[in-house]
């Protein structure tokens, strides 16, 4: 059950990615809307998945997932339906809000199942294949949707799937609670939903309307007050949402670094991906989710024997290598252009996904294996909260490098080309999917000619960046994930929380 929860909750993600080019069309949004219906859905996840995680502690972990697979059903069902943005953003938070419930809940019933923590690494293993095959499907599902039928039907599936989850819950699940008493942090909940929301809404807006915007400016400010007061809240609270002493922990906080910068890098990296098919080799969605799919189905090829290696190397090897790796893959990436072809291009993404594999599993076992027993599962929302912060940061982050790097590079690549100043002001306005919808004679090749060298000029600057970040992580990684001795089971009072030093 907790495979399939995450399954579900993940199934958007790359579904959503794999289709945007065509949902931009559909729904003429420009891109800063197009980054809003991937961050829709990921922005409630990373606001509300720690609030989720102390409500399945308190009220009950069977509950909190059968409310998630709920709200998936509720935000697919939207989603189906909509006829415009704004529906769609309303669909995919529903839908963000349930994998919020779920992320924490799947980890928290498979850690009362499996006490033991070597026995729990080889399911939080099967755990995080799961999720990566929820993310290699996606792209497969939308593809051979769209070739028949309308981009709505894209979030059909999540709703039989999470149905029938719904009824066998109610019949097998067990339940659990957490092994010591814990209640809801409003004030470090609502400190955070406004620290994330803020910042990522001053990203994507500041990206398409300019950093120096007074409400841009604004949201970036307080979502910075935001998390310092986040900070203040959680140090003086008595029963903590994100518990500070867990950053006692050098290994806890390498993974949260790990965890937040790989999903941005990946999210992002998913989001630049399908827009460079889209618009500038011209894919179809199958066509391109055939390629996306190189990544993420790598992941999962590579997730099983990293799984079984975990207890014969070290943690700190496996991430450390996944990330050069990563970085590697990016800057591999850099030498695309409009013409690349298949096999050129899956050598890369093939790289890039034995990366990612060897990060996923050892990156979450290892963030609860560097914790003692009681707080395994606070360290497990923990990071999860700091992946889906990096999901939602990814596409706001490297949509606004890619727009305004590409705005900048497009003059110079149009040269002079008539109707130039229409090009121009339609790409400022609208956004630069609305340039490809242009009719303007015989000069409409040369222009989409002169969109894509643009497009790559702001794509090779989001890959770049991309691999300075994987090669921080893995900086962060080498010196901060040392072994650690197992945790001790042992009750720890809530005032008295202390971590393992050796951890």
């Amino acid at each position: 059950m907790a495979c399939l929860g995450v399954f579900v909750a993940y199934l958007p993600v790359t579904t959503v990615s794999a289709s945007l080019p065509v949902i931009q069309r559909a729904l003429h949004a420009s891109t800063a809307q197009l980054s809003w219906v991937s961050d829709a859905f990921v922005l409630p996840m990373a606001a509300l998945i720690l609030t989720t995680g102390v409500l399945g502690d308190v009220h009950g972990r069977k509950k909190v997932f059968q409310a998630g697979m709920a709200c998936c059903v509720l935000g697919a069902a939207i989603s189906l339906c909509s006829g415009s943005v704004q529906a769609l953003w309303a669909g995919q938070a529903a839908s963000g809000i349930g994998a919020a419930a779920l992320l924490p809940s799947t980890l928290a019933l498979i850690s009362h199942a499996v006490p033991d923590h070597r026995e729990r690494g080889r399911f939080i293993g099967f755990w995080a294949m799961s999720l990566l095959a929820s993310l290699a499907v996606g792209p497969l599902i939308a593809g051979l949707l769209l070739e028949h039928v309308a981009w709505r039907w894209i979030f059909l599936l999540p709703i039989p799937v999470a149905a029938a989850a719904l009824a066998a819950a109610a019949f097998r699940l067990p339940d659990s609670r957490a092994p010591h008493g814990r209640r809801l942090d409003w004030p470090g909940q609502l400190t955070a939903a406004v620290a994330v929301t803020a910042l990522v809404y001053g990203v994507i807006e500041g990206g398409a309307d300019g950093f120096g915007e007074p409400a841009v400016v604004t949201a970036l400010v307080l979502g910075a007050v935001a998390a310092a007061a986040f900070v203040v809240v959680e140090l003086r609270s008595d029963s903590p949402m994100l518990d500070p002493q867990l950053f006692r922990s050098p290994a806890f906080t390498a993974t949260a670094l790990v965890a937040m910068v790989s999903f941005l890098g990946l999210i992002g990296f998913f989001f630049v991906l399908s827009l460079y098919f889209g618009l500038v080799q011209h894919l179809t969605t199958l066509q391109a989710g055939l390629r996306l799919v190189l990544v993420s189905g790598t992941s999962l090829l590579v997730g099983l024997p990293v799984g079984r290696l975990m207890h014969r190397v070290s943690p700190r090897v496996l991430i450390t290598s996944g990330l050069l790796l990563v970085a590697a893959a990016m800057l591999a990436m850099t030498g695309v252009d409009a013409d690349t072809g298949y096999l050129s291009l899956a050598w890369r993404l093939v790289l890039l996904g034995l990366g990612m594999g060897a990060v996923l599993t050892p990156m979450t076992a290892s963030a609860v294996s560097a914790v003692p027993f009681h707080l395994a599962g606070m360290a497990a929302a923990g990071n999860n909260a700091f992946r889906q912060v990096g999901a939602a940061l990814g596409p706001a982050v490297l949509g606004a490098l890619l727009t305004t790097r590409a705005l900048d590079a497009l003059p110079g690549h149009l040269a002079g080309l008539p109707g130039t100043p229409q090009i121009l002001d339609t790409a400022q306005a609208q956004g630069l999917g609305a340039v490809a919808a242009l009719d303007l004679g015989p000069a409409t090749g040369p222009a989409l000619g002169a969109l894509g060298e643009a497009f790559l000029d702001g794509m090779h600057l989001c890959l770049l960046v991309s691999a300075a970040l994987a090669l921080l992580a893995a900086l962060a990684c080498a010196l901060l994930l040392r072994p650690a001795a197992p945790p001790a089971p042992a009750a720890a009072p809530a005032r008295e929380r202390q971590l393992d030093r050796s951890a």
